[in-house]
């Protein structure tokens, strides 16, 4: 039961599409990213997923339209929706993600970038 800093725990990593396990919160786990570019249109059929930004400007794209969400804001993606989030102009973005432990990197989608393990930080 020890405060964590954010800043302090994205300082230890450089991977970008690689989720680190900060903490569990009974069934579930809170993530940090360093996200880049383009990731991959995915979906998670049974899990919510709770995107917080810490740096930047996160371009969380849906089929039918694309939610600009900024430093401090949060965006829920809901169970079942297609999403891809993205960032623009070279921008790394930092986020916090909370989400179960069961939720799959990428859905049913297998990608080169999909990660399978967490490093716990």
């Amino acid at each position: 039961m020890k405060s964590i800093n954010l800043k302090q725990k994205h300082a230890e990593f450089t991977n970008q599409w690689h989720p680190h396990q900060i903490a569990v919160v009974d069934d579930m786990q809170v993530l940090l990213a360093k996200l880049q570019g383009e990731f991959v249109w995915h979906a998670h059929e049974h899990e919510d997923e709770l995107f917080q930004v810490i740096k930047g400007t996160l371009y969380m794209q849906f089929r039918d339209r694309t939610e600009v969400v900024k430093k401090g804001e949060i965006i829920v993606v809901p169970k079942g929706v297609e999403h891809n989030p993205m960032t623009k102009n070279g921008e790394e973005v930092h986020v916090l993600l909370f989400e179960k432990l069961t939720t799959a990197h990428t859905g049913d989608v297998q990608h080169e970038k999909t990660q399978t393990v967490y490093p716990k930080i």
